[in-house]
């Protein structure tokens, strides 16, 4: 059997599975049943997610799938569909491990980790890959410190994380601010030390020059070499996403003024984030990747939600020097859906929905896509935001649940357009392949 031949048997049992589970024999509630067999059936390209690569007997457990990990911060109310007792994880565990349970009971709990655990240790370091197949899913952008020998071309493309250049001076007050931004400049920190060391170097360079040219561009180009398709920035959790347009020689003078010396304030310091931030985005331009963005509220009680107004990034979408660059706001801006809706106007801006389909129900987020597909349809990617979230709900799970979502509410949202006379029947299926995968392909030349 060929790969074509056996993705595509997987295509179809996804689509009888989903079938199977709508909740009217006609289908989704709200969707034409043509329609959503239809979009169950195209293979995906995965705009975001945090795949975990399989580790051997006695390796550590993989780290890799985030620079910043929610699993170290405060206690937050989580939304209910990520809650340990949400619904959606027994059919998960159902569809992708041929289980027959009806509770999220701990023996439910049991068989389905035994059952995975089986799986993973027939398939091997092809366990990622089968995980993709169920999911529908031909290609997933990785968003990984580094790949594995589990997860690479051509069915995982990198995404890796450009915010640690971002900071090169002392971050004390930074962190200083509450527990979970302590956690993560922690982790910042070493991922700078990590770039740093790749580059010949112990500590930064004596001046912003020297920063740039030993350890930004080399970073970023060997990161390119290494076949990263853009670079991720998870910013918002750091600060705000307001970077303003400033002159280098504002930024030299504070890099020479506190290199090496206590840790600035947070105002004395912005200026500096604010033009590497930039010259990162120029040089994502030259080399050809895209920008990708945390644009939604995040975990932790302490994140800040105004920070994240997509509204923020307008300066930069504008930016003359930056318009070769390709700007991609990850998980659609919620709360602001509107506002990036406005910001789709912007030649080289784009979104995805990922996180979104995890979150809300599929009649609720169709709402969001219809929108934006009523405004530009070429710019609204799928993508699944696939990561080890609890025990519970691992980066299987969760991209299935989310896939699975997302094409519900594709086709809600399609269905409607079609029912109100806004597109006819043949152009919502160009829509869904343009937003399930043609979007991304052309986006990102795969």
């Amino acid at each position: 059997m060929t790969d074509r031949t056996a993705f595509a048997t997987l295509l179809g049992i996804l689509l009888m599975s989903s079938c199977s589970r709508a909740p009217n024999p006609g289908g989704m509630a709200g969707a034409d049943p043509g329609l959503l067999a239809e979009i169950q059936a195209i293979p995906a390209i995965d705009n975001h997610a945090h795949p975990v690569r399989v580790v051997g007997a006695g390796e550590p457990a993989d780290r890799g799938f985030d620079a910043l990990p929610v699993d170290n911060m405060e206690p937050q109310t989580d939304p209910v569909n990520l809650r340990p007792g949400a619904p959606a994880m027994v059919e998960a565990w159902n569809a992708l491990y041929g289980l027959h349970l009806t509770d999220l009971g701990k023996d439910s709990l049991a068989q389905a980790q035994a059952a995975k655990s089986r799986v993973m240790a027939q398939q091997g370091n092809e366990y990622p890959k089968w995980v993709l197949d169920r999911m529908g899913v031909t290609v997933m952008l990785a968003n990984r410190v580094e790949m594995g020998p589990s997860i690479q071309p051509p069915r995982f493309r990198w995404v890796p994380y450009a915010d640690a250049l971002l900071f090169p001076l002392d971050n004390g007050k930074l962190a200083a601010r509450n527990p979970d931004r302590k956690a993560f400049f922690g982790l910042e920190d070493a991922l700078r030390a990590r770039y740093l060391k790749q580059n010949g170097l112990g500590k930064p360079p004596a001046t912003l020059a020297e920063y740039l040219a030993r350890v930004v561009t080399p970073t970023l180009e060997s990161q390119r070499q290494g076949g990263a398709v853009a670079e991720k920035f998870e910013a918002a959790y750091l600060r705000s996403l307001a970077f303003d347009k400033v002159d280098r020689d504002v930024a030299e003078r504070v890099y020479a003024k506190f290199i090496g010396k206590p840790a600035p304030d947070e105002a004395e310091y912005k200026p500096l984030q604010d033009f590497l931030f930039r010259y990162i985005a120029s040089e994502c331009g030259r080399l050809g990747m895209a920008v990708h963005f945390h644009a939604m509220a995040g975990a932790g009680g302490y994140f800040d939600v105004g920070g994240v107004n997509p509204l923020l990034l307008e300066s930069v979408l504008n930016d003359p020097d930056l318009r070769k660059t390709r700007f991609v706001m990850l998980h659609g801006g919620w709360p602001f859906i509107r506002e990036i809706a406005a910001l789709l106007t912007k030649p080289n801006a784009y979104l995805d929905f990922s996180q979104q389909n995890l979150m809300l129900p599929p009649a609720t987020l169709a709402a969001n896509l219809r929108e934006w597909l009523e405004i530009a349809p070429e710019k609204v990617l799928f993508a699944s935001d696939a990561y080890p979230y609890i025990p519970e709900m691992g980066w299987e799970e969760s991209g299935w649940m989310a896939a699975r979502t997302s094409r519900e509410a594709l086709a809600v949202a399609l269905t409607g357009m079609i029912r109100d006379g806004e597109i006819t029947r043949e152009r919502a299926s160009a829509l869904a392949k343009m937003v399930m995968a043609e979007n991304a392909r052309k986006l990102y030349g795969l």
